[in-house]
C-alpha cells in the first residue's frame, strides 16, 4: 500500500504541539467522516445479505429458524475476498493515487459489508447494537489516546502488526482444528491487538499528515488509506468483542 501500508515507519515532530495544528483537525475529520460513511454502507450490506432472502439464498445456508446453518459456494468466496483484497494490495499496489487509493477503499468496505450478514444470522440484533455501542466507545477512547500521547508508538505498533499476521494464521489453522480453548485465546488477543492498533493508527495519521501536508494527492491517499485502517480496526475489535459478547440465536 505505497508508504500508507501498516509496516512504514514514522517518526515523531518534535516542535509544536500537534494537537492544536487546525489543518491536522480538518484532516482527521475528513478521515473519521469516511471512515463512518464505510461503517454505514458495511451495516446496509450486511442487512441486506442477511435479510433478504433471494440475497441470503445465494451466500448461506439457514436452519428454519433463520440461524445460519454453512456456507454456499458463493458465500465462502465473499467470506475470504476481503483478505485476498488486502494480500494483493500489499504486494502489487505500491504506488496508489487518489482515485486508486479511493476505489480500493470502497472495494474493501463493499466486501467486507457483503460479508458481514454473517453476524447477524449467528447472534440477536439486542446483542449486536450493545455490542456496537461499547466498542464505539472503546474505540473513540482509544483514538483520542493516539490523537493525545506524546509517546512514539511505533515500535508498540510494529509489533501488533505482527500480531496480526499470527492471528490470521491462527484463525486459518482453527478453522480445521476447530478447538474451542484456542477460539477463545484468539478473540482475548485480538481484542488487545486491535486496541492498541486503533491508538497506533490515529497517532500515524498525524505522522502521515505532517509528511503529506500540502500536497493534495497524497492528502488524498491518506485520507483513504487511513479511513481503511481505522475501519479495519473497528471492524475487527467489534468482531472479537462480539465473540465474548453476542448472544446465539436459537
Amino acid at each position: 500500500m505505497s508508504d500508507f501500508d501498516r509496516g512504514a515507519t514514522r517518526s515523531i515532530p518534535q516542535a509544536g504541539d500537534m494537537s492544536m495544528d487546525m489543518g491536522l483537525r480538518s484532516f482527521m475529520i475528513g478521515v473519521y467522516n469516511k471512515m463512518m460513511l464505510g461503517l454505514l454502507l458495511s451495516a446496509g450490506l450486511a442487512y441486506a445479505t442477511s435479510n433478504i432472502p433471494a440475497v441470503a439464498s445465494l451466500l448461506y445456508v439457514t436452519t428454519p429458524s433463520g440461524a445460519l446453518a454453512g456456507f454456499t459456494m458463493l458465500g465462502q468466496i465473499v467470506r475470504f475476498a476481503p483478505l485476498a483484497m488486502v494480500l494483493v494490495a500489499m504486494f502489487g499496489m505500491r504506488n496508489m493515487t487518489a482515485r486508486s487509493s479511493g476505489i480500493y477503499y470502497w472495494a474493501i468496505v463493499t466486501a467486507i459489508g457483503a460479508g458481514l450478514g454473517i453476524w447477524l444470522l449467528l447472534y440477536t440484533g439486542a446483542s449486536i447494537f450493545m455490542t456496537f455501542l461499547i466498542t464505539a466507545s472503546a474505540f473513540g477512547a482509544l483514538s483520542l489516546v493516539g490523537y493525545t500521547t506524546k509517546k512514539n508508538l511505533t515500535g508498540f505498533g510494529s509489533f501488533l502488526i505482527m500480531g496480526v499476521w499470527g492471528l490470521v494464521i491462527a484463525s486459518l489453522v482453527n478453522m480445521f482444528l476447530n478447538l474451542p480453548a484456542l477460539y477463545w485465546i484468539i478473540n482475548a488477543v485480538g481484542v488487545l491487538i486491535f486496541a492498541g492498533l486503533t491508538a497506533y493508527d490515529t497517532q500515524r495519521l498525524k505522522m502521515i499528515y505532517y509528511e503529506v501536508k500540502g500536497n493534495g494527492e497524497g492528502m488524498a491517499v491518506a485520507t483513504n488509506m487511513g479511513a481503511l485502517n481505522l475501519y479495519l480496526d473497528f471492524i475487527n475489535l467489534f468482531q472479537f468483542l462480539l465473540a465474548f459478547m453476542g448472544v446465539r440465536r436459537d
